[in-house]
């Protein structure tokens, strides 16, 4: 058995002492449990404190605020809870996070939250920023409001961001769970538009009615334009209504009183009415133009339709179908249909008006290259009446077009390229002389180059022969043609259909150079299918030329044989001193051996052509538009050629490196200076061809171009002018100049106020509602109308070229050759008054008949968020004016001030 004794006094002692300490320690542990725990509760004090001193909590820490019950707990946590339906049904279903820069205040008997100076409340709904932010829980209200400092300065403006808008206020609260509340001074922003209001008054998440509001497209404060209105409601995203509201600019009203507006809040695509413009025009009266509806169908179609409307009677509709899907097509079609009623005003005409019905169709598609690899489709179709493009009073370019061209391509290969297929349908009419030619189908198929002696693995060096290498290219064709002005069937168009064929082979031989000359023989054969021919004799009886049609399937087929070297020489001549260190010239010259034989006397006949008994030699496949026949010309001799390329190296005056580099630069003179001709070994008379000239040069750093081309014939000529066989060296002469053009063009420009290209401009300030695709097609449209958006980043720009002409055509009725002259000059350009005002215009001159054939002017002027454009064409069939006023937001573009005139 154990005795119980009592313990000293003095180790009694001791055990208190460590007993106290042990407890504190207990208390201490479980005090720093419970602050860390995230499922404890705050003890029930009055209220809960943190400020930013060095000993506690940093209330800048991005808590998440979760309230879970009646019972005034809160929760401090970094993860939201997996399932928040264990709470109490008048709890938050989201997670709030704040931050405040100076203090953040929990009142947690009173359910009342404080953030003071900078503070934040980011929620799933809306993010609210300012001063001093107050939160009740029990009626769920969020009140914000800025510092007011002594000078009655407000500082830490509430800022509220909602589903895409942006509010700026004084003051206001709001209710998080109804969505309702009370904004005072408010300044709101949604995509374009800015409104400046009173008292706004929002009663759900996405509606809100205003006080005293000021609707613009400004974002400047104050705005250079709004509109003021007493009364407006704007459902955020959708649309904005009004009633009675004034125009003011800079602050001035405007005498007028608009009774009701709606203001269109729709991001993206959406349909909708087009506003349309007054303009007068003095052959087709008043007009209302540009009324017109936009339909989208889907994420890939949209239609756009029009209609102009003139007091004389006249009318136009278009039809503008778009569409575009990414990584596959895009393209746009439109369709005009225009009656138009004319004054006549000439006295001496038999009827007031003028009557016409013209229809236009235009069609641009192309195919994304990735969409279907090796295969490609296109279209590029402009068609329609011949007296469509001269009755556009208002486009001075387009009533001067006479010729339209369309063409529709699709295009296949198949290993890697060695086969291709293309099948075309193309189009060309003329609105002078009427003519219209369709080629409907047109197939061709090529092959590469095949090596047919070449084995599928080589070993070592191969033979001459497995170079031999053969191809195949051929053309099927079908043209239909006729006149606009007559009187069409379908019997008569089918009757002017003609079809035909072309086939060739060739096959070539690479040969290994020798030495610096390179040899390559060839073989050609070529073989034309024809459906028509043309039979030709002298009627003495009406004294002219007769001609008959025979169709059916005929033949025509030609062989050509020849060898042909080239080689490249080089020259250098360099200079010690100077600016000019170097002077490279480069030769090319080429010399083949032809032979080709008459393989056409079968179908060529001698042709009485006048009274005289002249004659000459026809084909009978020469039939206008169709495949023809080949020339019954034997020829056996010696093609030649020299193509020269002259450069020099000059000093680099800008250059400050001393890198041997880019202590010179190259400057070329002469891009190509080529003469060809040849001469007929078998042949009894003119023996010589033609000589053919060419010069290409692009001088002062690519600043001017030249291009100049002639062909001089060393052969005389009789009255009539055929060639006969007397040369002209003979007499000391070189030749005759039978066509020649020479052509100059130029452009000069000041450098722009900053380096960025169109597209680096836009990507750098982007419309933030706008899609890349639709920025990019906004440029395209700002490309088109250069003269509504003019870049005012180049101060000035000048674009000058100048043509000229001269060809011999013989005369219908054989009785010999004119010449035929032209000669004009071309000026276009624009320069800045200001910066923000913009002047230019272009100006078409007739050298020959000394005249100005066009002229255009425009004067524009860049006023922030509107743009003024004038445009004046004072010279051409038609005289015309307008002015254009209008701001440059998406939204509002089509309310413009129009004014404009035509005269014919």
């Amino acid at each position: 058995m154990f005795k119980k004794q009592a313990l000293p006094t003095s180790m009694v002692n001791r055990c208190k002492v460590r007993t106290k300490y042990l407890l504190w320690a207990c208390i201490g542990f479980l005090f720093l449990f419970a602050f860390l725990s995230p499922a404890k509760s705050f003890p029930h004090s009055p209220y809960y404190f943190i400020n930013n001193n060095a000993d506690s909590i940093p209330a800048s820490w991005a808590s998440k605020l979760i309230y879970k019950n009646a019972s005034n707990a809160l929760t401090l946590s970094n993860k939201p809870p997996l399932d928040l339906s264990i709470y109490s049904k008048d709890s938050l279903a989201f997670i709030v996070d704040y931050k405040a820069k100076d203090s953040t205040v929990l009142m947690v008997p009173q359910n009342q939250f404080y953030l003071h100076n900078e503070a934040e409340i980011k929620n799933p709904d809306a993010d609210i920023s300012a001063n001093t932010i107050e939160f009740n829980k029990n009626t769920n209200i969020v009140k914000f409001y800025g510092n007011k400092d002594t000078s009655n300065a407000i500082s830490g403006r509430p800022t509220i961001l909602q589903n895409g808008s942006k509010s700026i206020l004084d003051s206001g609260y709001y209710n998080i769970k109804s969505q309702k509340g009370i904004l005072k001074n408010t300044y709101y922003n949604e995509g374009e538009i800015y409104v400046q209001a009173a008292i706004a008054k929002k009663i759900d998440s996405n509606s809100i009615f205003v006080k005293d509001a000021r609707f613009t497209t400004c974002n400047l404060d104050p705005p250079h334009f709004d509109l003021h209105a007493f009364k407006m409601k704007m459902i955020s995203g959708k649309l904005a209504v009004s009633g009675p509201a004034i125009p003011e600019f800079e602050g001035v009203p405007m005498p007028i009183v608009i009774p009701f507006g709606i203001y269109p809040l729709t991001r993206g695509r959406h349909s909708g009415l087009l506003p349309a413009v007054f303009q007068q025009d003095n052959i087709k009266g008043l007009g209302l133009t540009g009324l017109g509806y936009y339909k989208v169908i889907n994420d890939y179609w949209d239609v756009t339709t029009r209609v102009d409307l003139y007091s004389y009677g006249g009318y136009t509709i278009n039809v503008n179908p778009d569409y575009y899907k990414r990584y596959a097509y895009r393209g746009n079609l439109n369709v005009s249909y225009q009656f138009t009623k004319t004054l006549n005003s000439y006295g001496n005409v038999a009827q007031e008006y003028t009557k016409n019905k013209t229809i236009h169709i235009g069609w641009s598609h192309s195919m994304d290259s990735k969409a279907h690899p090796g295969e490609s489709f296109s279209a590029s179709v402009n068609a329609g009446s011949t007296l469509y493009n001269s009755l556009q009073t208002l486009n001075p370019y387009q009533s001067f077009n006479n010729q339209l061209n369309s063409s529709i391509t699709f295009s296949k290969n198949w290993d890697n390229g060695k086969y291709n297929l293309s099948m075309q349908a193309n189009h060309s009419q003329n609105s002078v002389n009427h003519s219209i030619n369709i080629q409907f189908p047109t197939i061709n198929f090529s092959t590469a180059t095949i090596n047919p002696f070449q084995k599928k693995e080589l070993v070592g060096k191969p033979k001459w022969y497995e170079n031999i290498g053969i191809s195949y290219n051929g053309t099927f064709q079908n043209q239909l043609s006729f006149y606009d002005t007559a009187k069409n069937s379908i019997k008569s168009l089918l009757d002017t259909m003609q079809w035909g064929a072309q086939h060739q082979i060739p096959i070539t031989l690479t040969l290994p150079a020798v030495g610096p000359l390179l040899f390559s023989p060839s073989v050609s054969y070529s073989e034309n299918w024809i459906s028509r021919k043309l039979i030709s004799h002298w009627d003495s009886t009406l004294a002219k030329v007769d001609t008959t049609i025979e169709k059916g399937f005929f033949t025509a087929r030609q062989m050509s044989f020849g060898i042909a070297m080239n080689t490249r020489i080089f020259g250098t001549m360099n200079f010690k001193h100077g600016n000019i260190r170097a002077i490279h010239h480069e030769i090319r010259p080429t010399i083949s051996l032809n032979y080709t034989p008459n393989m056409a006397s079968s179908y060529f006949k001698t042709l009485q052509v006048d009274t005289t008994g002249r004659k000459q030699r026809v084909s009978e496949y020469s039939y206008p538009g169709s495949v023809g026949g080949f020339s019954e010309t034997t020829f056996g001799g010696i093609n030649f050629g020299i193509d020269n390329i002259l450069q020099m190296k000059v000093l680099n005056k800008k250059d400050t490196t001393g890198d041997p580099d880019k202590e010179t630069k190259k400057v070329s003179l002469i891009d190509g200076l080529s003469i060809n001709s040849g001469y007929n070994l078998v042949a009894d008379s003119l023996n010589w061809s033609p000589v053919s000239f060419s010069l290409r040069s692009s001088l002062f750093n690519n600043k001017l171009n030249f291009n100049a081309n002639m062909t001089l014939d060393q052969y005389e000529t009789d009255a009539y002018g055929t060639r006969i066989n007397k040369l002209l060296w003979s007499q000391g002469k070189l030749g005759r100049i039978t066509n020649g053009t020479i052509s100059m063009s130029t452009s000069f420009s000041s450098k722009k106020t900053d380096q960025k290209t169109d597209q680096q401009r836009v990507a750098s300030d982007p419309d933030p509602n706008m899609p890349p695709d639709q920025q990019l097609q906004q440029l395209n449209y700002v490309r088109d109308h250069a003269s509504d958006f003019v870049d005012f980043n180049i101060p000035w720009n000048i674009q000058a070229s100048y043509a000229m002409g001269f060809s011999k055509v013989i005369n219908p009725d054989y009785s010999g050759f004119h010449n035929v002259y032209n000669s004009s000059l071309n000026l276009n350009g624009d320069f800045s008054l200001s910066p923000k005002w913009k002047a230019g215009g272009s100006i078409y001159f007739d050298v020959i008949h000394h005249q100005v054939g066009m002229m255009t002017l425009f004067l524009t002027r860049d006023m922030h968020c509107w743009q003024m454009a004038i445009n004046v064409s004072p010279i051409g069939r038609f005289k015309s004016f307008s002015i254009v006023l209008n701001p440059k937001s998406g939204i509002l573009r089509d309310l413009r001030i129009n004014r404009s005139r035509s005269f014919y």
